[in-house]
């Protein structure tokens, strides 16, 4: 994984994630879900509440990982066992991804990744493990959401040529996808603030993230994303950076 832009890439991805239309405005409720108390409660910053929401979170964020981690070790897997396929695969995943990229620009709806795989009968707990099953819960609820962004990691994933590569680049995307939820656990008042103002960039976020899909997407198909890692790699920072992800 040292070359890049995969490790960067997949960092931005979780952010993207985060920020999509479908998860960032439900991210105060399931604070409050795995926190077991209300959002203006939260605002108020009590001490013994907020470690405990910091563990509920830090427990909530290994959910998903793990989820996500399990599906970077299964694309790996797939990709190594179909390694002479390779040619053929990148040029599918390239059109899929082409595909999603249309989906979240608007121009070719997929009805399928509309579809409302949300948490609504779950109710608040405050414990680690509640916290953590919601987690894993969140992470096959919200797939369809983020399947889009979440495919493109998963394709660079079955390109790696281990098993571990694969898992780490689905880490560094959990990753991107955890910092920003853990800032709002613990400062839920600055991102309702945040929020207030972002919110009307939530589609142009949604439309620019199709655009770019479709670019990588043609990439994935031709075999020439390996031509941004060269670019990339000109540059000090992003080659010794490379090298220590």
């Amino acid at each position: 994984m040292s070359s890049l832009p995969l490790p960067i890439a997949a960092f931005l991805a979780g952010l993207i994630s985060f920020l999509s239309p479908c998860v960032l405005p439900l991210v105060p409720g399931y604070v409050s879900l795995i926190s077991g108390a209300g959002v203006e409660e939260l605002k108020q910053q009590d001490s013994r509440l907020m470690r405990s929401v910091m563990l509920n979170s830090v427990m909530f964020i290994l959910g998903f990982s793990i989820v996500f981690l399990a599906l970077g070790a299964l694309a790996s897997t797939l990709g190594q066992a179909l390694h002479s396929h390779l040619r053929l695969l990148s040029r599918i995943a390239g059109v899929i991804i082409i595909i999603f990229g249309l989906h979240l620009t608007g121009l070719v709806p997929i009805k399928l990744l509309y579809a409302d795989k949300r948490l609504h009968g779950l109710q608040g707990s405050s414990s680690a493990i509640g916290a953590f099953l919601v987690g894993f819960a969140f992470a096959f609820g919200w797939t369809p959401c983020i399947g889009p962004i979440l495919s493109v990691i998963l394709t660079f994933a079955a390109s790696e040529d281990t098993i571990g590569k694969g898992i780490l680049l689905l880490g560094v995307y959990s990753l991107g996808l955890a910092v920003p939820f853990l800032l709002t656990s613990l400062g839920i008042d600055r991102f309702l603030s945040f929020y207030g103002r972002f919110r009307r960039h939530l589609h142009t976020v949604e439309v620019v993230s199709g655009v770019l899909l479709i670019f990588i997407g043609g990439l994935v198909f031709t075999r020439h994303f390996a031509i941004i890692n060269g670019w990339l790699n000109h540059f000090a920072l992003f080659r010794d950076l490379g090298k220590f992800l």
